[in-house]
This record gives structure tokens, sequence and C-alpha cells, in this order.
């Protein structure tokens, strides 16, 4: 953990002590985050790097002038959406190699997609417009990810942590005022949970290349003690 990030969120404990922040935990899309406040759900789609909307969750929290949301975009079948569309953009528009794919790559790009997610969320954040301030390789519950920061010209800051876990890639923002600490404890707060809703730990850092052979790579449920998630009932 870098020390810059420590001290954001040691000067951020005061304010979240008394925020009344609970764990909120999602078994059908996978993960625990720290939220202050039950999230409202939206049903969406995310657009890929090649151009395939994908359905999306966004689970978001607004307390005044700050704003804390998850965004769960399912990849697990990039595959036929990249079939489909180029299935339907190749009859007529042969020279688009990145719709119609190539043999090596795999039809309409799809392997590029999911390699590529992680880069394609981050790059969001980057194009913002805003100052990037910290952009950094890390982990979240032994995941592997991108740390982004932004400073926007009103001063505000928002942290951000972009993820994928087995295909589904998690995009994790919290954007305070200037006059509030910096959203760092909401950012290190993402976990992962199986479909029963367990903590889910890895042996060692968990990339989502491992999502292809997943019995090569597998993760230990966790009931208790540290990172866990509850325990169903």
């Amino acid at each position: 953990m870098r020390f810059a990030l420590i001290a954001a969120a040691v000067l951020s404990l005061p304010a979240l002590a008394s925020a009344q922040w609970t764990e909120y935990v999602n078994r059908e899309d996978g993960f625990r985050v720290d939220f202050p406040g039950q999230p409202t759900v939206a049903q969406t789609t995310f657009r890929s790097e090649y151009g395939s909307d994908l359905p999306a969750r966004v689970y978001t929290v607004v307390r005044g002038l700050e704003r804390y949301s998850i965004t769960v975009v399912d990849y697990r079948d990039i595959e036929r959406f990249a079939e489909e569309r180029a299935r339907t953009t190749c009859p007529t528009h042969f020279s688009d190699e990145r719709a119609c794919g190539l043999a090596l790559a795999g039809r309409g790009y799809w392997k590029e997609e999911v390699g590529g997610a992680l880069l394609h969320a981050t790059f969001g954040f980057v194009a913002r417009g805003a100052t990037v301030t910290h952009l950094a390789w890390a982990w979240q519950d032994l995941v592997e990810g991108h740390e982004i920061q932004l400073l926007h010209p009103d001063q505000s800051r928002t942290f951000a942590y972009v993820a994928m876990h087995r295909n589904r890639l998690y995009i994790l923002e919290g954007t305070s005022p200037e006059s509030a600490p910096p959203p760092a404890l909401f950012q290190q707060s993402l976990g992962f949970v199986d479909p029963d809703g367990r903590g889910v730990r890895y042996q060692s850092v968990y990339s989502n290349r491992h999502a292809e052979w997943p019995e090569t790579f597998p993760a230990r449920p966790l009931r208790t003690g540290q990172g866990a998630a509850p325990a169903p009932r």
C-alpha cells in the first residue's frame, strides 16, 4: 500500500466513522464494498473497446456533494456479442478489421476485448480532462487492477479502482468536494464474493487471464476473519 493512500485514508477516518458506513454484499454480481448507505441500482450498458454494448449495473450512493458508485460490466458473453456484431458488420464493411476480426485474434476481436478491458476502462478516467494525480497497478482482495486519482477544476477529487474478476469488470469510483476528505477508504474497500456470499481469497495475486482456466487458479472461500463477507444464513 502506498504511503500517500495510507495518509489520505487516516485523515478520512473521523468523517467516515460518523457516516455510518456499512459493508454491502452483492452475490449476483460477486462483490462487496463499503457504502455510506443503501445504494440505488440501475441497469445500463457499457460500450466495449471495439463497440459491443455489454450489460451492466451501476450501484450508487449520493450524499450531498459526495458520490460513490461501482459499475459492474458483464464480459462473460463477449464472444457471442462480438460474433453478432461481426456477422452484421462484415458483409458490408469488409475493410473494418476490428469488427470482422482475424482467425488468430478470434472473430470480432473478443479476446482483445477481454484482455484490454482494464486498460479501456482506465483510459475512460484519463480522458475526462481532469488532472491525473495518481495512476498505478495495484490489487484489492488479491485481485489485480488499476488505481486512479483525479483532481477536477473545482478541486473535487475522484478516487477510483478498476478490476476484472472472472470476466466481470468492476469500476469503483468515489468523488468528494474540496471541503471533504478524499474517498481513499472507499477506493480500497472492494472485495469479491462467491455465489453464496462468502469472501474469496487467492493464494497469490489473481489476474483475469486466469478466468479462461479457473481450475488452475482456485479461490478459497472465507466465512470468517479479515476480508470475509458475512456467511449466508
